[in-house]
């Protein structure tokens, strides 16, 4: 049972923790563009136009 009284205020650290970081990448603007990482799959960066001399 005396563990409890370390393992509680460690979880709610490690929750309150990965919340702030949820909040930072929302804040940031990490989920704006949702749509354009589907269709950058269909783009092609295997393309020969920039061949060395």
């Amino acid at each position: 049972m005396t563990a409890l009284i370390y393992l509680i205020p460690a979880a709610l650290f490690l929750a309150l923790l990965g919340l702030g970081a949820f909040i930072w990448t929302v804040k940031s603007g990490q989920y704006d563009d949702m749509d354009g990482a589907k269709w950058r799959i269909f783009i092609d960066d295997d393309q020969d136009d920039h061949i060395p001399d």
